[in-house]
């Protein structure tokens, strides 16, 4: 493995003499295809158009390769049966591979829209949209598709909007002037953000006019802060026109358009032979020297690269093999997948400096499995370190599902690692900061639970269900996180939620069932866990929906699971009935936070209505997540009437489940468990 790595190290230096646009980074920025049925009228299985479409489609199976990638075809007379299609690649996408796109996303679109009469699909690598009018020369905007990369600007705002709006209108004005073949442009920022350089391309369909590429493109600038304010990366689309920004060189070549083919060279005059032979000896001088001087560069290098490779690998290798190589692993990730993160490896001394030697004054709060410290780089940029507790039993599971689940998951709801340091017995996790703290810091506070009028609780609640959702849908894994709760909700400045803490988390690949599995490792906090979980240790994505639930109700309620609403007394309801049983007795307005003196009441009455379904006693009944979304953006979505919630009382959660004393609050609803003994 060491002269593996000392010969890759070779050959990177050996390639520092390769020109830079053939290192560009590769695109691996995959996304599923997005298929959009425009809502604009179906056609008959017999009817002309449907002939006329099949047609069109077969066609394209005959269709030689473009250099420009750009392809418009129809089929049919001028009986209005007429079918109209445009497919459209990449400027990077190689010839054979844009057409098997373009061919590929026709058949499949026409599949997924087998009636509709308009229809688009993006593909990672093409466009292709098919219409029964003409769509030749015109501009379209309707419908759009935005992808975001899932980490947000924290510090510089306004500096980074300048650059970016900086570089996509000189790309669009490049993008514009394109010509007949090709509307594309491609380029980088002139100015950086914090050490930052930015990337971005540009591009219309090339049979636009240059005023409709220009409008196409600056409504998709003007959309930017509805879809993607303040992401770092974004990808935007519309049938006409589409537009990316990156930190990252994703393209390949640096000129904005391909260089133009060498003109045909002269046959040598008399004067250039001349020439020729007077220079000859120069340009033999020249090769002996550059034939010289070259492998000494080269071996110098060599030996440079020989000595960086040796001495890291005496630092690293003993503590690392050590370490992960006997971690024990929660889910069914591979172990060979942890060779990926070495890029995410941090100097301890480095965490040391920037949390000041992991001061009592930089701590943030401390957990089950360690504290948490507040740190500053040297170069200016905010860190939380969480460093696991020596004696912690299951520090070394958290620790390696952190680092595989985080390493890989990008969303804007998900808290983003940083990266990870092992030194010794020390274990520490680096998150970015996230200035607000956790959620429970606000809502179960008398005084900052008025700074969250309803505006904002929504945008919790959206935010808290668009990361479950991907984690348990949309993601690479089918993830439960098994640990949601207020605390480990975390709010950044402008009171976006993110999700934290995924040591608990369970992995599963995208093909295997979730819908029922067993444990006998029960952890999780008391007023959060299901009581199918809780008391039988089976789980599932539904365990999270409970969970989500019971978050709900406390963001609506501002109290937590742990007693009845109004009584403190030993013999008061659980929070979850009293909301439930005021809900049926319809005093639901009783159980809302009186600091909420504003919002929409229906949409209140409503989120408390999903809340109730979500922590239904049955795990059958409770909604996925996918439909508690759609319930939560569409109100055409009829709620089912919720039954009783479930009620895990102290007394039946099995009496060998030890807990965790070291939670900055404790009630007897938020503790946190830790393991359950074998049945």
């Amino acid at each position: 493995m060491e002269h593996g790595s000392v010969i890759f190290f070779f050959f990177a230096c050996v390639l520092t003499f390769v020109p830079f646009h053939a290192l560009a980074q590769v695109d691996t920025y995959e996304f599923d295809p997005d298929f959009t049925c425009v809502d604009r009228g179906n056609f008959t299985v017999n009817s002309t158009f449907a002939g006329n479409l099949n047609r069109l489609v077969s066609s394209l199976s005959s269709l030689t390769s473009k250099p420009y990638g750009f392809y418009n075809l129809s089929s049919g007379d001028s009986s209005g049966e007429r079918a109209y299609a445009i497919g459209l690649c990449r400027r990077e996408v190689k010839r054979d591979d844009c057409l098997s796109c373009i061919q590929t996303a026709a058949r499949n679109l026409t599949e997924q829209c087998p009636r509709a009469k308009q229809a688009v699909v993006w593909y990672t690598q093409c466009m292709f949209r098919y219409s029964n009018r003409t769509i030749f020369g015109r501009k379209e905007t309707d419908p759009t598709l935005s992808f975001v990369g899932g980490e947000g600007i924290s510090a510089n705002r306004d500096e980074f909007e300048r650059v970016r709006r900086g570089l996509l209108d000189r790309l669009k004005g490049i993008a514009v002037a394109g010509g007949p073949n090709r509307k594309y442009a491609q380029g980088n920022s002139s100015g950086s953000v914090g050490f930052r350089k930015f990337y971005g391309s540009a591009q219309c369909t090339p049979d636009l006019s240059e005023q409709d590429c220009d409008d196409c493109l600056v409504f998709g600038f003007e959309s930017i802060p509805s879809c993607c304010d303040g992401e770092i990366g974004l990808r935007w689309f519309c049938p006409s026109c589409s537009f990316r920004f990156e930190t990252w060189r994703f393209y390949e070549f640096d000129a904005d358009l391909e260089p133009d083919p060498p003109a045909i060279q002269p046959a040598d005059s008399p004067n250039s032979a001349a020439k020729t032979e007077e220079t000859g000896k120069g340009k033999v001088g020249s090769k002996i020297v550059i034939a010289i001087v070259i492998p000494i560069v080269l071996v110098a290098l060599f030996a440079i690269c020989l000595c960086f490779v040796l001495k890291r690998k005496k630092n690293k290798s003993g503590v690392k093999a050590k370490v992960l190589g006997n971690l024990p692993l929660s889910g069914s990730i591979a172990e060979d997948e942890f060779s990926n993160t070495d890029s995410l490896l941090v100097d301890f001394e480095n965490l040391k400096a920037a949390t000041n030697n992991f001061s009592p004054e930089n701590e943030l709060g401390r957990g089950g499995f360690g504290s948490v410290y507040k740190g500053v780089f040297s170069h200016g940029q905010e860190i939380a370190v969480k460093r696991l507790s020596g004696n912690s039993g299951q520090g070394d599971i958290e620790f390696k599902n952190e680092i595989l689940l985080l390493a890989k998951l990008q969303h804007r709801n998900l808290v983003r690692l940083i990266g990870f340091c092992i030194q010794g017995q020390e274990r520490l996790l680096v998150y970015e900061f996230i200035k607000n703290a956790s959620l429970d810091h606000f809502i179960f506070d008398l005084e900052k639970r008025e700074l969250l009028d309803w505006g904002v609780r929504y945008k919790m609640i959206g935010g808290v269900a668009r990361g479950l959702l991907y984690l348990h849908e949309d993601s690479r894994y089918r993830i439960i996180h098994r640990d949601l709760k207020a605390s480990n909700i975390l709010l950044d400045q402008e009171m976006n939620p993110k999700i934290a803490d995924f040591g608990l988390a369970k992995l599963f690949d995208t093909g295997q069932t979730m819908t029922h599995r067993f444990t006998s490792r029960i952890a999780g906090t008391y007023g959060y866990m299901a009581p199918e979980y809780a008391m039988h240790g089976q789980f599932s994505v539904k365990t999270d929906v409970f969970s989500f639930g019971v978050l709900v109700i406390e963001i609506i309620t501002g109290k937590r699971n742990n007693n009845g609403g109004s009584n403190h007394d030993e013999d008061a309801e659980d929070l979850l009935t009293w909301v439930w049983r005021s809900w049926r007795e319809d005093i639901i307005l009783s159980v809302i936070d009186p600091s909420l003196t504003t919002g929409s009441r229906n949409e209140i009455l409503r989120c408390i209505h999903i809340g109730l379904l979500c922590v239904q006693e049955s795990a059958a009944t409770r909604p996925t997540m996918a439909t508690v979304a759609l319930m939560l953006s569409s109100y055409s979505f009829t709620l089912p009437t919720p039954s009783r919630p479930a009620f895990v009382i102290e007394s039946v959660i099995p009496s060998n489940i030890s807990s965790s004393t070291e939670g900055l609050r404790m009630s007897s609803n938020d503790v946190t468990v830790s393991e359950l003994a074998p049945r």
